[in-house]
């Protein structure tokens, strides 16, 4: 499991054209999920006429997902649970046969990597056709008058479920890297988009943390290390050092234990693309007190200089990283660049733009419920907190797993229906379908 390191799975040769291209690779698929992920997580307001004042309510236009926020407190406690995560999974490779262990962890990120490769599914069918694809059916369980499960479905879903299935079942059977790495992107995109931050307090804290932990796993031991390379699952993206050669084998799937590969953790992307993803909220959050905002809301053609700061100091930080392994052939805590890298942008371009204040108070809308005007009612399903408690539990216990690498699957929540005393479950015709 490499949560935090880059590196290569075998002694660094020269920097020729294979190694090259594996570094870019690395690169690509580090931004792209930070990016789409983001962007993802963004909650648009619609206009509300009261009288003659037009204000601003919250709108959800993705229903059956739900955000999961890291307070403070979760902050500081991430890298003690991340420890622990990181020293179980050393013990476990060092005493227990390693072909067992993988076994099982490899049955639950294939479970688990079938509902990210939906959720990456429909957010790419979203964006292509701009429609809500959000399903007739609903599946709706619930214990007394209290809701527990609320998901949309149609036909589409399914088709994509079942073909998620099959690439699950192909990379559980084959372990091929391509395919470990959709899992790896998927993940990646799904935690980005929700597992949120409560605050610019919270990511701090929390890169910082991070920024430690990293430096002691590394470069105090060599737990970090060997995890990376026992832990046989999508919890990192890979590319083969010499693809050319691969290429001229007439191969892409690679030799076990002879193709070498370069490799970055899911926790070198999700944990600095979250804190990339607030900085694009905290843009949108500017842009809507604007009158601009305040008149077309709902829109990604908005200013955004904290997310560019910060998603291009993000990527700086990784060329840093990959030079600096490089140079001295060795294994790198990838954070050690990363945090500093996002923390300091977003300080700089809040002191150029004089908005220290502002960042430091800037609070998210974590979907609480809030007393609000009558009219001012949103039409997305925000107050169906307890109806996701437990997928939201498992996407957070899943990021610390990997040390936070990873993700959140599926997670289900939606249009409020009428409220009915009714145990157990129904599959119901939704009223809006598309």
């Amino acid at each position: 499991m490499n949560n935090t390191t880059v590196g290569t799975e075998s002694e660094q040769p020269s920097l020729e054209p294979g190694l090259l291209t594996a570094y870019i690779a690395l690169g690509i698929m580090a931004v792209v999920p930070i990016y789409f992920g983001s962007f993802a997580s963004l909650k648009f307001k619609k206009r509300i006429k009261t009288g003659s004042k037009v204000t601003l309510a919250p709108i959800d236009d993705d229903h059956d997902d739900e955000a999961e926020f890291f307070s403070l407190e979760d902050a500081k406690m991430f890298p003690l649970f991340g420890s622990a995560t990181l020293l179980s999974l050393y013990l476990l490779f060092t005493y227990f046969d390693k072909a067992y262990v993988n076994y099982v962890l490899t049955a639950y990120f294939a479970i688990l990597g079938v509902g990210a490769l939906v959720k990456a599914g429909l957010m790419i069918a979203r964006k292509a056709t701009g429609w809500d694809i959000k399903g007739e059916y609903k599946i709706e369980m619930f214990k007394g008058q209290k809701e527990i499960l609320s998901y949309h479905f149609g036909i589409f879903h399914l088709v994509l479920l079942a073909l998620s299935i099959v690439v699950g079942a192909y990379y559980a059977m084959t372990k091929q890297w391509i395919v470990s790495n959709m899992y790896g992107e998927a993940l990646a995109t799904s935690a980005v988009q929700l597992l949120n931050l409560d605050s610019f307090a919270t990511g701090m804290a929390l890169l910082a943390g991070l920024f430690f932990y990293d430096i002691f796993w590394v470069f105090g031991t060599d737990v970090m290390v060997t995890v990376a390379k026992s832990f046989d699952a999508p919890i990192k993206v890979v590319f083969p050092k010499d693809i050319f050669q691969l290429l001229a084998s007439h191969t892409l799937h690679g030799v076990r234990g002879k193709t070498e590969f370069t490799m970055l953790g899911l926790g070198d992307i999700v944990i600095p693309g979250i804190f990339v993803a607030l900085c694009l909220r905290f843009d949108l959050h500017n842009y809507e007190q604007t009158p601009a905002g305040k008149r077309i809301p709902k829109t990604t053609a908005f200013p955004k200089p904290y997310f560019t700061a910060c998603f291009v100091a993000y990527a700086l930080g990784l060329v840093a990283t990959v030079t600096v392994m490089h140079s001295l052939k060795a294994a790198q805590p990838a954070l050690l660049y990363l945090s500093p890298a996002c923390i300091l942008s977003v300080l700089a371009t809040a002191v150029v733009r004089g908005e220290l204040k502002q960042i430091w108070a800037y609070a998210p809308d974590t979907g609480k419920k809030k007393n609000t005007e009558p009219d001012a009612v949103s039409d997305s399903a925000d107050n169906h907190d307890d109806a996701n408690a437990a997928s939201k539990r498992a996407v957070k216990s899943t990021a610390s797993r990997t040390k936070s690498d990873t993700d959140a699957s599926s997670v289900a929540d939606d249009d409020e229906e009428a409220d009915e005393p009714t145990s157990g479950r129904r599959i119901t015709r939704s009223r809006k379908a598309k």
